[in-house]
């Protein structure tokens, strides 16, 4: 379900924001399913309660989950092209990767093609 790298430079919680839209992409969280508790997570994970509860206020900021009061948490019915995105934040993080591997000498299709491949395995 979702699965912590430890060794990561990725911060623990934007791992799992990460990890939920790549498991609604491939399906295996659909709309309605519900989601574990903050506590519950945290302890799967072996992590503080307070990383996961910072993962679910983004992953809810962003439409990808919501609580319903005395239900709990479920994924949300928002269709995925209306999820706000912070274009700017994501072509910095881009920009990052994009210098250390052009640095490394890959070539700009070498660069594509990773892209590419990595879009497509989601």
């Amino acid at each position: 379900m979702i699965n912590i790298d430890y060794k990561s430079n990725l911060p623990i919680y934007e791992q799992i924001i990460e990890q939920f839209k790549i498991n609604i992409m491939k399906g295996v969280f659909a709309e309605g399913d519900p989601v574990p508790s903050v506590r519950k997570m945290a302890a799967s994970l072996g992590i503080t309660p307070s990383t996961v509860a910072k993962a679910y206020a983004e992953l809810e900021r962003q439409g990808i989950i919501e609580t319903i009061r005395a239900k709990g948490t479920f994924i949300a019915s928002t269709p995925p092209n209306t999820i706000p995105l912070d274009i700017d934040k994501n072509k910095k993080k881009m920009l990052s990767e994009i210098i250390e591997l052009k640095h490394a000498g890959y070539s700009l299709k070498d660069i594509q093609n990773v892209v590419k491949e990595l879009y497509e395995s989601i």
